[in-house]
């Protein structure tokens, strides 16, 4: 992904409106573009939305849809400001343009949990401004006032005189309409679909298979090729024969591309059985030696050492220093892959003058980038047609599936699909970093902490991605992962500016505490490819954390959820789901026969979650979660059905990296293949699950990625009730005691 030459979006000037309504400058790209109407005869009043002489309403959604639900909810913000129902707006993904960069992440991609709070003001503000233009044309045909005209359900009305106009009817019109430089927002009192149970929109075609997958494109002329990878990181070919290969029923042909040795034929088995049949040899290079191991002895040493200060409150060194009593715990957490059910995959169409892009991806502004990077053209002449997502999680932020498909397009002069196999999915993953905690604290005579000491040991996300970056060449968008340490004082490691990711939740903990101190030691010596995981640094940072401050209540002698509300006194939010989730799973009540509780709050993304687990230890150490209740504050919500869904699916998919997930570093590859080896949580495992949401007037937060962090120290947590033995690493494994 390209990160030089960004400039900092635009964003809305807002004012507080008459009667308690929300007034905006139009001042987003995408919203402030000039109304026309385009070669079909549509209105498009802004760069989301198309109205047709037909009545049909046509939302371009900027996001990737991977099961989050965005291709309903962002319809619902449209439909509510428009005032027309759901099911007459229809949905398509929005090309690669700039005017639908993510303004939280300054390129057109989806993470980080903000597609809804992102579009929250926007696209009601482009369903808003289009209203006002109907209304207006509608007023201006019949000579009235336009606040003498309503619209509802794609008409508008001029109740004194009776006349009624379709929105189809006066699309033309409208589109000679000056674009608004206000609009007031509809308050939430007023919402008819916002805050609804609304079902998926996509749920039809993906039950009837009509909604189009990366892997289900298909192109006049179109070969697959797969792919040929080194076996361990940074390994280069030393010698190719493909005779044997290039012999083989529909090969097309064998080429050495950046990412491996492509093969290229008719079908996917074709190219697979011929890629099984090239000879191929690698130079190992650096990281012949790498395993897991050594990873963790390195993370082990570097906890000694002192590490770059991201908070600091107090002398939580000099408290520990003078303390008769502390207490002291590691905690570590492994390198994880993605998973994503849908292989990596992508199609490209390179032409001497365009390339073409069909992909499940989560980054269509890179895609472009990287396209146009490889075939030389620019990036008016590339085109990205984005599809459904079968899962991404932040593997498809990635691009490099995307330039394995351009640069055979390329060598062919033909439309070629490259599919993944699962194996090179699982081994050449972009991995959640492998990290270590090291907690102290320091304690009084009644067992409470005095001091707060966390140093956290890993790679950095950003820095691999980004080596050469200093302070002077740091773009205006920066602030999301880093710039803000340095202009707080905070010195770079090594001539590197840490990211966030590495430590975000561990900075924040929230826990009144008067000496506290955070630290950062970077590991600078990790070559294995990272990337971000779903929930990123709050996936192990909340293990570490919630983990801890259960082990101090347990010092303290006092119950957990009380624990935990004495020391939360100043954070309301945090206090309310942690209340919910109590109250809603009977904490004060005894567990089941055979069953321990545990519970864990965290704050990501801006929405606040609780959870409590409860689990069971079987004789053979077997841990098995059977319930788990979630409450979760995450401002205005649009559609709690997806809410619901998300905060499930990111429980179950926690568990997986709770009780069975690591990736093993051996000989410099990756041991783990398919799912075998990296299984996944299944169906007769999946506990049952409550979802409780915080009524909440603040702006919407994140969703996809919030019920991830609790669950691995809420299951912790519980076992140690179950048993009285702390498991302090992922996965959880009773054999091994912190």
């Amino acid at each position: 992904m390209s990160v030089t030459g960004l400039t900092r979006r635009r964003f809305l000037q807002v004012a507080a409106g008459a009667g308690g309504a929300l007034t905006l400058g139009i001042s987003l790209s995408g919203c402030d573009t000039p109304p026309t109407s385009d070669a079909e005869g549509r209105f498009v009043p802004n760069a989301f939305l198309r109205i047709g002489r037909d009545g049909r309403i046509t939302l371009l959604v900027a996001r990737s849809e991977m099961g989050q639900g965005v291709m309903t909810a962002l319809p619902m913000l449209i439909a509510e400001e428009l005032e027309v129902d759901l099911d007459q707006v229809r949905v398509e993904f929005a090309p690669a343009d700039r005017a639908y960069d993510n303004p939280m992440m300054f390129i057109q991609a989806t993470g980080g949990s903000t597609s809804v709070a992102t579009s929250w003001t926007p696209l009601r503000q482009a369903g808003a401004s289009a209203r006002q233009m109907l209304l207006a044309a509608a007023a201006r045909q019949w000579d009235v006032p336009a606040d003498a005209c309503y619209a509802e359900r794609g008409v508008v009305v001029h109740p004194a005189s009776g006349r009624r106009a379709l929105y189809g009817e006066l699309a033309g019109a409208a589109a000679a309409e000056p674009i608004p430089r206000e609009v007031a927002l509809k308050s939430a009192s007023s919402f008819r679909l916002i805050g609804t149970s609304q079902r998926r929109l996509d749920a039809p075609g993906k039950v009837d298979g009509s909604a189009i997958f990366g892997i289900d494109v298909r192109r006049p002329d179109m070969l697959i090729a797969v792919l040929a990878r080194p076996p361990a990181f940074g390994a280069t070919l030393a010698r190719l024969d493909s005779a044997a290969a290039e012999a083989m029923p529909g090969v097309h042909a064998v080429r050495a591309i950046t990412n491996g040795v492509a093969v290229i034929a008719d079908s996917y088995w074709q190219a697979r059985q011929a890629a099984a049949a090239l000879t191929l040899e690698w130079t190992p290079g650096p990281n012949a030696g790498l395993d897991s191991e050594r990873v963790r002895r390195r993370h082990q040493a570097l906890a000694d050492e002192r590490g770059l200060r991201i908070r600091s409150e107090g002398d939580a060194r000099g408290r520990l220093q003078a303390t008769g009593e502390r207490l002291q715990a590691d905690y570590e957490v492994p390198f994880l892959a993605h998973a994503t059910m849908e292989p990596m995959n992508a199609t490209a169409e390179v032409r001497a003058e365009s390339c073409t892009i069909w992909a499940p991806t989560q980054n269509q502004g890179g895609t472009r980038d990287v396209a146009a990077a490889i075939t030389g053209l620019p990036l008016a002449q590339v085109q990205v047609h984005t599809t459904h997502l079968g899962g991404g999680f932040g593997r498809r932020v990635a691009t490099d599936f995307i330039a394995d498909a351009v640069e055979c397009s390329q060598a062919m002069g033909r439309p070629v699909q490259v599919i993944w196999s699962r194996e090179d999915d699982m081994r050449h993953d972009w991995y959640r970093p492998a990290m270590y905690h090291r907690l102290q604290a320091a304690l009084d005579g009644q067992g409470q902490p005095e001091a707060w000491y966390h140093r956290v040991v890993g790679p950095s996300i950003v820095a691999q991605a980004l080596p050469d970056l200093a302070p002077a060449a740091l773009p205006d968008w920066f602030p999301r992962i880093g710039k803000e340490l340095l202009n707080g004082g905070l010195a770079m490691v090594g001539g590197i500016v840490p990211d966030l990711a590495g430590f975000e939740g561990a900075r924040e903990v929230p826990y009144a505490i008067a000496d506290l101190r955070v630290e950062y030691r970077m590991d600078r010596e990790t070559t294995v490819p990272l990337g971000f995981w779903r929930s990123v640094g709050h996936s192990h940072t909340a293990f570490a954390v919630e983990s801890f401050i259960d082990e101090l209540a347990h010092r303290a002698g006092e119950d957990p959820v009380a624990f935990r509300r004495r020391l939360l006194a100043a954070h309301p939010r945090h206090l309310q789901v942690l209340e919910r989730a109590a109250a809603e799973a009977g904490w004060d009540a005894p567990a089941p026969p055979g069953r321990a509780r545990g519970v864990a709050v965290h704050h990501s993304f801006e929405s606040y979650v609780a959870q409590v687990a409860e689990v069971s230890v079987a004789q053979d150490g077997t841990i098995r979660v059977h319930r788990v209740v979630c409450a979760v504050d995450c401002g205005q919500v649009v559609n709690p059905l997806t809410v619901r869904a998300q905060m499930s699916g990111g429980i179950v998919f926690g568990l997986g990296a709770v009780l069975k997930h690591a990736i093993t570093l051996r000989d410099g590859g990756v041991v783990e293949g398919n799912f075998d080896t990296y299984p996944l949580i299944r169906m007769n495992e999946a506990p049952t699950i409550e979802v409780h949401i915080i009524d909440s007037d603040e702006a919407p937060t994140g969703v996809g990625e919030p019920g991830v962090p609790p669950i691995a120290p809420a299951v912790a947590n519980a076992v140690f009730a179950a048993t009285g033995r702390r498991l302090r690493r992922l996965p959880l494994r009773l054999q091994e005691t912190g």
